[in-house]
Protein backbone atom coordinates (compact mmCIF):
# COMPACT_ATOMS: atom_id res chain seq x y z
CA UNK A 1 0.00 0.00 0.00
CA UNK A 2 1.00 3.58 -0.86
CA UNK A 3 -0.43 5.69 2.14
CA UNK A 4 2.52 6.32 4.27
CA UNK A 5 4.90 7.01 0.98
CA UNK A 6 2.46 9.31 -0.71
CA UNK A 7 1.99 11.28 2.49
CA UNK A 8 5.33 11.79 3.07
CA UNK A 9 6.38 12.84 -0.66
CA UNK A 10 3.09 15.45 -0.78
CA UNK A 11 4.68 17.02 2.32
CA UNK A 12 8.20 17.22 0.87
CA UNK A 13 6.92 18.75 -2.00
CA UNK A 14 5.02 21.05 0.42
CA UNK A 15 1.21 20.60 -1.33
CA UNK A 16 -2.24 19.96 -0.13
CA UNK A 17 -4.42 17.52 -1.63
CA UNK A 18 -6.06 19.68 -3.92
CA UNK A 19 -2.75 21.42 -4.69
CA UNK A 20 -1.40 17.68 -5.80
CA UNK A 21 -5.01 17.00 -7.44
CA UNK A 22 -4.22 19.96 -9.76
CA UNK A 23 -0.42 19.13 -10.41
CA UNK A 24 -1.84 16.31 -12.22
CA UNK A 25 -4.67 18.39 -13.72
CA UNK A 26 -7.05 17.09 -12.21
CA UNK A 27 -6.66 13.27 -13.20
CA UNK A 28 -8.11 12.27 -9.81
CA UNK A 29 -9.48 14.49 -6.82
CA UNK A 30 -8.22 15.92 -3.72
CA UNK A 31 -10.96 12.97 -2.22
CA UNK A 32 -9.44 10.46 -3.67
CA UNK A 33 -6.04 10.95 -3.12
CA UNK A 34 -6.49 11.18 0.61
CA UNK A 35 -8.24 7.65 0.18
CA UNK A 36 -4.74 6.65 -1.47
CA UNK A 37 -3.20 8.13 1.93
CA UNK A 38 -5.42 6.49 3.91
CA UNK A 39 -5.01 3.02 1.89
CA UNK A 40 -8.74 2.84 1.32
CA UNK A 41 -7.94 2.79 -2.24
CA UNK A 42 -4.89 2.19 -4.78
CA UNK A 43 -4.39 4.23 -7.99
CA UNK A 44 -4.37 2.67 -11.21
CA UNK A 45 -1.24 3.01 -13.42
CA UNK A 46 -1.40 5.96 -14.98
CA UNK A 47 -2.62 7.95 -11.58
CA UNK A 48 0.36 6.38 -9.91
CA UNK A 49 2.71 7.31 -13.04
CA UNK A 50 1.27 10.95 -12.94
CA UNK A 51 1.25 11.17 -8.82
CA UNK A 52 5.31 10.36 -9.37
CA UNK A 53 6.31 12.67 -11.51
CA UNK A 54 4.12 15.41 -9.40
CA UNK A 55 6.49 14.91 -6.57
CA UNK A 56 9.82 14.33 -8.04
CA UNK A 57 9.71 10.12 -7.21
CA UNK A 58 9.96 6.98 -8.44
CA UNK A 59 6.96 4.49 -9.14
CA UNK A 60 9.15 2.52 -6.83
CA UNK A 61 9.21 4.79 -3.98
CA UNK A 62 6.07 5.00 -3.74
CA UNK A 63 5.46 1.09 -3.91
CA UNK A 64 7.87 0.15 -1.61
CA UNK A 65 6.91 -1.50 1.77
CA UNK A 66 10.09 -0.39 3.62
CA UNK A 67 8.48 2.38 5.61
CA UNK A 68 10.82 4.56 7.69
CA UNK A 69 9.40 6.36 11.22
CA UNK A 70 10.28 9.45 12.90
CA UNK A 71 9.91 9.17 16.62
CA UNK A 72 10.06 11.37 19.00
CA UNK A 73 10.87 14.46 17.03
CA UNK A 74 12.81 17.44 18.52
CA UNK A 75 12.69 21.09 16.85
CA UNK A 76 15.22 23.65 17.44
CA UNK A 77 13.01 26.50 15.90
CA UNK A 78 11.46 30.01 16.14
CA UNK A 79 8.17 30.15 18.07
CA UNK A 80 6.18 31.07 15.02
CA UNK A 81 6.72 28.13 13.48
CA UNK A 82 3.79 26.53 11.76
CA UNK A 83 2.61 22.41 11.91
CA UNK A 84 3.00 22.85 8.15
CA UNK A 85 6.51 24.03 8.33
CA UNK A 86 6.81 20.83 10.74
CA UNK A 87 5.34 18.39 8.47
CA UNK A 88 7.33 19.37 5.66
CA UNK A 89 10.97 18.80 6.99
CA UNK A 90 9.85 15.86 8.80
CA UNK A 91 8.97 14.55 5.45
CA UNK A 92 11.82 15.79 3.21
CA UNK A 93 14.15 14.43 6.47
CA UNK A 94 12.76 10.78 5.78
CA UNK A 95 12.90 11.23 1.56
CA UNK A 96 16.09 11.97 2.31
CA UNK A 97 17.31 9.76 4.78
CA UNK A 98 15.86 6.90 2.33
CA UNK A 99 18.14 7.84 -0.37
CA UNK A 100 21.27 7.43 2.22
CA UNK A 101 20.25 4.25 3.69
CA UNK A 102 19.04 2.84 -0.40
CA UNK A 103 23.26 3.61 -1.05
CA UNK A 104 24.56 2.19 2.37
CA UNK A 105 22.26 -0.94 0.58
CA UNK A 106 23.17 -0.69 -3.03
CA UNK A 107 26.69 -0.83 -1.67
CA UNK A 108 26.04 -3.90 0.97
CA UNK A 109 27.02 -1.55 3.85
CA UNK A 110 25.55 -2.37 6.86
CA UNK A 111 24.32 0.85 8.66
CA UNK A 112 26.41 2.18 11.14
CA UNK A 113 24.66 1.75 14.59
CA UNK A 114 24.35 4.21 17.46
CA UNK A 115 27.33 4.36 18.91
CA UNK A 116 26.13 5.30 22.36
CA UNK A 117 28.62 6.54 25.02
CA UNK A 118 29.41 3.79 27.89
CA UNK A 119 28.44 6.06 30.48
CA UNK A 120 25.12 7.23 28.85
CA UNK A 121 22.44 7.95 29.68
CA UNK A 122 23.92 10.40 32.19
CA UNK A 123 21.08 11.40 34.88
CA UNK A 124 20.77 15.40 35.24
CA UNK A 125 18.59 16.80 37.59
CA UNK A 126 20.33 20.36 37.69
CA UNK A 127 21.83 22.14 34.51
CA UNK A 128 25.38 21.96 35.80
CA UNK A 129 25.04 17.92 35.56
CA UNK A 130 25.63 18.43 32.00
CA UNK A 131 28.98 19.56 32.59
CA UNK A 132 29.68 16.10 34.18
CA UNK A 133 27.76 14.46 30.69
CA UNK A 134 29.77 16.23 28.37
CA UNK A 135 33.04 15.09 29.76
CA UNK A 136 32.18 11.65 29.99
CA UNK A 137 31.03 11.49 26.52
CA UNK A 138 34.30 12.97 25.76
CA UNK A 139 35.85 10.19 27.72
CA UNK A 140 33.91 7.72 26.36
CA UNK A 141 34.63 8.31 22.70
CA UNK A 142 39.07 8.80 23.43
CA UNK A 143 38.49 12.83 22.38
CA UNK A 144 40.50 13.78 25.40
CA UNK A 145 40.19 17.76 25.88
CA UNK A 146 41.25 19.21 22.10
CA UNK A 147 38.88 20.91 19.68
CA UNK A 148 36.67 18.83 17.14
CA UNK A 149 37.70 19.77 13.69
CA UNK A 150 34.52 18.06 11.96
CA UNK A 151 31.81 17.44 14.19
CA UNK A 152 29.16 15.82 11.71
CA UNK A 153 31.86 13.57 10.79
CA UNK A 154 32.78 12.59 14.02
CA UNK A 155 28.73 12.04 14.70
CA UNK A 156 28.17 10.09 11.53
CA UNK A 157 31.39 7.77 12.55
CA UNK A 158 29.61 7.11 15.79
CA UNK A 159 26.48 6.06 13.69
CA UNK A 160 24.02 9.16 13.79
CA UNK A 161 22.89 10.17 10.22
CA UNK A 162 23.40 13.87 10.02
CA UNK A 163 21.74 15.43 7.28
CA UNK A 164 21.75 19.29 5.48
CA UNK A 165 18.58 20.50 4.69
CA UNK A 166 17.44 23.81 3.13
CA UNK A 167 15.28 25.45 6.17
CA UNK A 168 13.52 28.96 7.25
CA UNK A 169 12.50 29.23 10.75
CA UNK A 170 13.89 25.59 12.21
CA UNK A 171 17.26 25.25 12.50
CA UNK A 172 17.23 21.70 13.37
CA UNK A 173 15.62 18.73 14.90
CA UNK A 174 16.77 15.17 16.03
CA UNK A 175 14.73 12.10 16.33
CA UNK A 176 14.89 8.18 16.35
CA UNK A 177 14.31 6.64 13.27
CA UNK A 178 12.10 2.89 13.34
CA UNK A 179 12.54 0.94 10.55
CA UNK A 180 11.53 -2.32 9.16
CA UNK A 181 13.49 -5.12 10.50
CA UNK A 182 16.22 -2.72 11.60
CA UNK A 183 17.19 -1.33 14.92
CA UNK A 184 16.53 2.21 15.63
CA UNK A 185 19.21 4.77 14.34
CA UNK A 186 19.94 8.36 15.22
CA UNK A 187 19.12 11.36 13.43
CA UNK A 188 20.08 14.70 13.11
CA UNK A 189 18.89 17.72 10.45
CA UNK A 190 20.87 20.94 9.95
CA UNK A 191 19.95 23.95 8.24
CA UNK A 192 22.33 24.12 5.14
CA UNK A 193 22.73 27.53 5.07
CA UNK A 194 23.59 28.37 8.49
CA UNK A 195 27.31 29.43 10.11
CA UNK A 196 29.26 26.85 10.44
CA UNK A 197 29.51 27.33 14.20
CA UNK A 198 25.47 27.58 14.61
CA UNK A 199 25.49 23.82 13.20
CA UNK A 200 28.08 22.93 15.43
CA UNK A 201 26.29 24.00 18.54
CA UNK A 202 23.38 22.65 17.19
CA UNK A 203 24.80 19.37 16.65
CA UNK A 204 26.20 19.40 19.79
CA UNK A 205 22.96 20.36 21.62
CA UNK A 206 21.12 17.45 19.82
CA UNK A 207 23.63 14.96 21.25
CA UNK A 208 23.12 16.51 24.35
CA UNK A 209 19.34 15.36 23.65
CA UNK A 210 20.61 11.64 23.54
CA UNK A 211 22.89 10.96 26.11
CA UNK A 212 21.15 12.97 29.01
CA UNK A 213 18.36 11.27 30.83
CA UNK A 214 16.79 14.67 32.74
CA UNK A 215 14.88 14.50 35.94
CA UNK A 216 10.73 14.29 35.54
CA UNK A 217 11.10 17.63 37.70
CA UNK A 218 13.09 19.57 34.93
CA UNK A 219 10.86 21.80 32.91
CA UNK A 220 11.67 21.74 29.32
CA UNK A 221 13.02 25.09 29.50
CA UNK A 222 15.62 23.95 31.77
CA UNK A 223 16.11 20.58 29.59
CA UNK A 224 16.99 23.04 26.99
CA UNK A 225 19.28 25.03 28.98
CA UNK A 226 21.07 21.68 29.74
CA UNK A 227 21.41 20.71 26.29
CA UNK A 228 22.85 24.35 25.94
CA UNK A 229 25.55 23.58 28.79
CA UNK A 230 26.10 20.41 27.21
CA UNK A 231 27.21 21.68 24.03
CA UNK A 232 29.39 24.47 25.48
CA UNK A 233 31.03 22.20 27.61
CA UNK A 234 31.59 19.26 24.51
CA UNK A 235 32.63 21.79 22.05
CA UNK A 236 34.60 23.69 24.64
CA UNK A 237 36.07 22.08 27.44
CA UNK A 238 36.34 23.63 30.54
CA UNK A 239 40.50 22.93 31.51
CA UNK A 240 41.37 23.94 27.59
CA UNK A 241 39.47 27.10 28.10
CA UNK A 242 40.99 27.99 31.68
CA UNK A 243 44.10 26.88 30.09
CA UNK A 244 43.39 29.65 27.48
CA UNK A 245 42.16 32.44 29.56
CA UNK A 246 42.79 32.07 32.75
CA UNK A 247 40.41 31.37 35.78
CA UNK A 248 39.11 34.73 36.75
CA UNK A 249 38.84 37.68 34.24
CA UNK A 250 37.17 41.11 34.32
CA UNK A 251 37.25 41.91 30.90
CA UNK A 252 38.28 40.14 27.42
CA UNK A 253 38.76 41.72 24.04
CA UNK A 254 36.59 40.66 20.57
CA UNK A 255 40.21 39.94 19.18
CA UNK A 256 40.97 37.69 22.02
CA UNK A 257 36.98 35.98 21.42
CA UNK A 258 37.54 36.21 17.52
CA UNK A 259 40.66 33.86 18.06
CA UNK A 260 39.13 31.61 20.72
CA UNK A 261 36.43 31.18 18.00
CA UNK A 262 38.39 29.98 15.54
CA UNK A 263 40.01 27.24 17.76
CA UNK A 264 37.12 25.63 19.26
CA UNK A 265 34.72 26.93 16.00
CA UNK A 266 31.77 28.20 17.87
CA UNK A 267 30.39 31.80 17.51
CA UNK A 268 31.84 34.58 20.16
CA UNK A 269 28.59 34.09 21.81
CA UNK A 270 28.65 31.05 23.07
CA UNK A 271 32.19 31.52 24.28
CA UNK A 272 31.13 34.39 26.32
CA UNK A 273 28.08 32.36 27.96
CA UNK A 274 30.86 29.49 28.60
CA UNK A 275 33.13 32.12 30.30
CA UNK A 276 29.76 32.92 32.62
CA UNK A 277 29.11 29.60 33.23
CA UNK A 278 32.60 28.63 34.06
CA UNK A 279 33.14 31.37 36.19
CA UNK A 280 35.74 33.13 34.55
CA UNK A 281 33.75 36.21 33.61
CA UNK A 282 31.62 37.82 36.18
CA UNK A 283 27.87 39.16 35.76
CA UNK A 284 28.70 42.42 34.96
CA UNK A 285 31.42 42.09 32.21
CA UNK A 286 29.16 39.05 30.52
CA UNK A 287 26.96 41.95 30.44
CA UNK A 288 28.89 44.29 29.23
CA UNK A 289 30.00 42.17 26.34
CA UNK A 290 26.13 41.47 25.43
CA UNK A 291 25.14 44.87 25.25
CA UNK A 292 28.44 45.46 22.42
CA UNK A 293 27.15 42.09 20.47
CA UNK A 294 23.51 44.03 20.52
CA UNK A 295 24.85 47.22 19.28
CA UNK A 296 26.52 45.35 16.60
CA UNK A 297 23.62 43.74 15.50
CA UNK A 298 25.21 39.46 15.99
CA UNK A 299 22.37 38.52 17.93
CA UNK A 300 20.25 38.69 14.98
CA UNK A 301 20.01 36.91 11.66
CA UNK A 302 22.05 36.82 9.87
CA UNK A 303 24.18 36.43 12.94
CA UNK A 304 27.41 37.81 11.17
CA UNK A 305 29.86 37.52 13.97
CA UNK A 306 33.43 38.80 13.33
CA UNK A 307 35.20 35.59 11.75
CA UNK A 308 32.04 34.19 10.76
CA UNK A 309 33.01 30.61 9.40
CA UNK A 310 31.37 29.50 6.11
CA UNK A 311 28.43 27.00 5.86
CA UNK A 312 30.52 24.51 3.91
CA UNK A 313 32.88 23.89 6.47
CA UNK A 314 30.60 21.92 8.73
CA UNK A 315 28.29 19.50 6.30
CA UNK A 316 27.73 15.84 6.57
CA UNK A 317 29.65 14.00 3.66
CA UNK A 318 29.25 10.71 4.07
CA UNK A 319 25.91 10.17 2.15
CA UNK A 320 27.89 11.93 -0.77
CA UNK A 321 30.59 10.28 -0.43
CA UNK A 322 29.39 7.06 -0.71
CA UNK A 323 27.16 8.07 -3.85
CA UNK A 324 30.50 8.99 -5.99
CA UNK A 325 31.75 5.42 -4.53
CA UNK A 326 28.74 3.28 -5.65
CA UNK A 327 29.14 5.76 -9.58
CA UNK A 328 32.72 4.74 -9.48
CA UNK A 329 32.30 1.21 -9.20
CA UNK A 330 29.44 1.38 -11.87
CA UNK A 331 26.36 -0.02 -9.35
CA UNK A 332 24.75 3.06 -10.62
CA UNK A 333 24.86 5.28 -13.51
CA UNK A 334 24.99 9.35 -13.30
CA UNK A 335 21.05 9.75 -13.72
CA UNK A 336 20.47 7.72 -10.65
CA UNK A 337 23.43 9.38 -8.79
CA UNK A 338 22.22 12.72 -9.45
CA UNK A 339 18.87 11.17 -8.61
CA UNK A 340 20.14 10.20 -5.09
CA UNK A 341 22.22 13.32 -4.66
CA UNK A 342 18.82 15.13 -5.69
CA UNK A 343 21.11 17.51 -8.23
CA UNK A 344 20.38 17.34 -12.22
CA UNK A 345 23.03 15.26 -14.22
CA UNK A 346 24.72 18.77 -15.00
CA UNK A 347 25.34 19.51 -11.72
CA UNK A 348 26.45 16.04 -11.11
CA UNK A 349 29.33 16.39 -14.10
CA UNK A 350 30.37 19.88 -13.02
CA UNK A 351 31.08 18.31 -9.21
CA UNK A 352 32.79 15.14 -10.90
CA UNK A 353 34.80 17.39 -13.55
CA UNK A 354 35.89 19.77 -10.06
CA UNK A 355 36.98 17.02 -8.10
CA UNK A 356 39.38 15.50 -11.02
CA UNK A 357 41.02 19.27 -11.54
Amino acid sequence: MIGHRLRIARAAAGLSLRDLSAQIDGLVTAQAIGKYERNEDMPRSGVLLALADALNVSEEYLLSDDDLVLEGVEFRKKPDTTAREEAAIEANSIHLLERYLAIEDLLHLKSVDWEKPRSAPHPVSDIRDAEDAARSVREDWGLGNDPIPQLAELLEERGIKVLSLSLQNIDGLAAKVRRKDHMAARLVVVKSDAWAERKRFTLAHELGHMVMDPSPDMSEEEIEKAAHRFAGAFLIPADTLRAEMGSNRSSVSIGELVALKERFGVSIQAIAYRCKDLGILNQSAFVRLFKLFNQRGWRKPPYTEPGAIPPKWEEPKRFERLCYRALAENMIGEPRAAELLGISVRELGIRLDSAVQ
